[in-house]
């Protein structure tokens, strides 16, 4: 609601303001509130005070909540005050810590004027009604004394028109006293008709002249029956009420009838108005019910538990279609409309204070979490380049369960974390597997040496004595299968690469020169040494398969189903190889 809407243009000394107009009130700021309600004191109507004061206030103190809720104030100690005390400042004027407090105080201060004013103008009016009474009192006093003289009707028929016109234009009477007085005066005025001898020319003139009025009352009062609002016609209708009463007599050949006609227009426009307001509590009633069922739906939702953002967000948006649902439903009867407002204004200000505090704390969680795993990214990386690899390797898996142990963090925050804390964890696992998976030193210098026999195989210089090439690839394989186990993941490309060059180089040389492990290994053990080197090749296998799933449980978001049991089965495969491969020492030594 813009300012030009608030203060109506100059030309409008009154403005008029229906309820819609008014319920938009709470849409306005605080101050915007107080500025138009001294506005509208300082226009001095109070007319325009009257209808609009209830309004104000409601809406003030509904805008006073809202922004309160809005803002969360809670007031910090200030000076050794807390919350909602008050102290003096330098002036010695009495200020409150809380600015609402001060807001309301300015409107209670505006309230209080309205009330002074209106008070002022009530009492005035009654002055002003009673001085009217004793002026009516006076004219009824001048009726019976101008009855009673009996004169000439030239004299008297001035003296009354002179009286009818200052009964009219006298003023409104204490409400108390209304009935009293007209009825009396009406009584005189009768009396005056028939007593006074009148000559028929005046008589029958103003009996035709009353006549005229009170017909042109009936038409306007048969015409309301076309307006469409049921309450402007019934309040138009109270106005030619007060009009009929002001006018005299008519001859009595017309008076029941043109009675009856105007009785006949206000009856129906009687019944139209109450059947209005019966149809209109029928209506609130079934507002009142359709509130009461949201009010229930509400506290419902209010009264919930959520345990995350998730839950938290879907009880809101739950909420917010209530409380769209509630603005497309009607007003409930006065006594009842502001009571089922407050209950559900309560259900939902319980949930959006429960709602605030879950953030609260939530944020605090965040913010702890971020610590904790900013504290593991900082261990994971002071472990990132160790060469350590079993017990490194131990503890990253254990960061790793930690991390996963600790709550989210921001979302701004989230992936910059996690993508710290896996580069740690990968730049380990990375070097790791290009130092041959970490394999023990012996096996890569077992390597190193098969590598060398391929090597010294391809620059191998042939002879022209056949038999000496025989023993020299004779040497070669003896030379291979004496060399003890390599990493797995290079024993295949490895053996590939031997068995390639010992056909380049002696393509006659036969299989059944290449005897030893390497020979066992390719087909079913032949003795117990046969058998022994399987079996180490087969748990050797399995070590790799675990220690590569731990080398991707970085970057995999279902690592912990491979952890359980992983470490202890890794131990007790590594203790089973050294028993293994000391019985092969013992047969080879045999």
């Amino acid at each position: 609601m813009s300012e030009e809407t608030l203060n109506p243009s100059p030309e409008k000394s009154t403005p008029v303001y229906d309820d819609a107009y008014l319920q938009k009130l709470s849409d306005l700021s605080l101050n915007e509130i107080l500025q138009f309600f001294q506005s509208v004191i300082e226009r001095g109507d109070q007319q325009e005070m009257f209808k609009v004061a209830d309004f104000v206030k409601s809406s003030f103190y509904k805008a006073l909540k809202r922004d309160k809720v809005a803002s969360g104030y809670v007031a910090a100690p200030e000076s050794g005050n807390i919350e909602g005390e008050a102290s003096e400042n330098a002036e010695g004027t009495v200020v409150s810590t809380d600015p609402f407090v001060e807001v309301e105080r300015a409107f209670k201060d505006l309230h209080a004027k309205y009330r002074d004013l209106r008070n002022a103008y009530l009492a005035e009016q009654e002055t002003v009604k009673e001085a009217n009474l004793q002026v009516k009192l006076g004219i009824i006093e001048e009726l019976k004394a101008l009855i009673e003289t009996q004169e000439d009707v030239n004299k008297t028929f001035p003296a009354f028109r002179d009286i009818q016109r200052r009964w009219r234009e006298s003023g409104l009477v204490p409400q108390t006293r209304i009935r009293e007085v007209t009825d009396t005066y009406n009584r005189l005025v009768e009396q005056f008709y028939d007593y006074v001898k009148l000559s028929n020319e005046f008589r029958d003139l103003d009996f035709k002249k009353n006549l005229e009025v009170k017909e042109s009352l009936c038409a306007k009062a048969e015409a309301l029956l076309e307006e469409p609002s049921v309450v402007a016609a019934f309040n138009q209708l109270q106005k030619l009420h007060e009009e009929w009463k002001e006018l005299g007599p008519v001859d009595k050949e017309h008076r029941e009838s043109i009675w009856e006609r105007f009785k006949a227009a206000t009856a129906a426009i009687n019944k139209k108005h109450q059947a209005h307001f019966e149809s209109l509590k029928s209506s609130q009633k079934e507002n009142l019910a359709a509130k009461t069922a949201l009010c229930e739906k509400a506290e419902e939702i209010a009264a919930r538990d959520p345990k995350d953002s998730n839950e938290w967000n879907t009880a809101s948006k739950e909420l917010e279609g209530l409380q769209k649902e509630w603005r497309g439903i009607g007003f409930a009867s006065k006594k009842d409309n502001q009571k089922i407002y407050d209950r559900f204004r309560a259900a939902c200000d319980t949930f959006f204070d429960h709602k605030r505090v879950f953030y609260n704390d939530f944020k605090d969680n965040l913010s702890k979490n971020l610590d904790a795993k900013t504290a593991l990214c900082e261990q994971a990386e002071a472990l990132q380049d160790s060469t350590e690899w079993k017990e490194t390797a131990e503890k990253l898996i254990e960061l790793q369960k930690q991390w996963k142990e600790i709550g989210p963090v921001s979302r701004k925050k989230s992936d910059q974390i996690w993508t710290r804390f896996r580069a740690a964890c990968d730049h380990f696992f990375n070097n790791k597997e290009k130092n041959h998976g970490g394999a023990n030193p012996e096996q890569v210098a077992n390597l190193q040496a098969k590598q060398q026999v391929i090597a010294d195989m391809e620059e191998y210089a042939l002879s022209a004595d056949q038999e000496e090439n025989r023993k020299a690839a004779s040497d070669f394989v003896r030379r291979w299968n004496a060399i003890g186990f390599v990493p797995l993941k290079e024993k295949g490309k490895l053996a590939a690469a031997f068995k390639e060059a010992l056909a380049a180089k002696f393509p006659d040389f036969k299989a059944r020169d290449e005897r030893g492990p390497r020979r066992a290994e390719a087909g079913a053990p032949r003795n117990e040494r046969d058998r022994l080197v399987q079996k180490y090749r087969k748990i050797e296998a399995e070590i790799a398969t675990y220690e590569n799933n731990i080398g991707f449980f970085a970057s995999s978001k279902n690592a912990d189903a491979f952890i359980a049991g992983i470490k202890a089965k890794i131990e007790e495969a590594r203790k089973e190889l050294l028993d293994i491969e000391q019985q092969i020492k013992d047969i080879d030594n045999q």
